[in-house]
């Protein structure tokens, strides 16, 4: 083999590699993002859930609240 096949084998066999590297180190990224992005909307949806949960309780606790107590809706004094 010559010089120059040599040089145009360990080039093409060079450059083959760092893409195959590239692209494992590439993916391997891609994925812990993608991990990260999943686990930050399983957090943004617990809260949402927790929120709406104390939304429904407060949300019955002043229903409980108006049977107990006379609430006004605020009107001018004289209104039937």
């Amino acid at each position: 083999m010559s010089r120059a096949a040599k040089a145009t084998l360990a080039g093409t066999s060079l450059f083959a590699m760092s893409t195959v590297f590239f692209v494992h180190y590439a993916q391997s990224n891609e994925k812990a993002a993608m991990h990260a992005g999943v686990v930050r909307d399983m957090e943004q949806q617990r809260i949402k859930k927790e929120r709406q949960l104390d939304f429904e309780m407060q949300k019955k606790l002043e229903e409980e609240f108006k049977k107990v107590q006379s609430v006004h809706d605020g009107g001018t004094v004289g209104e039937p």
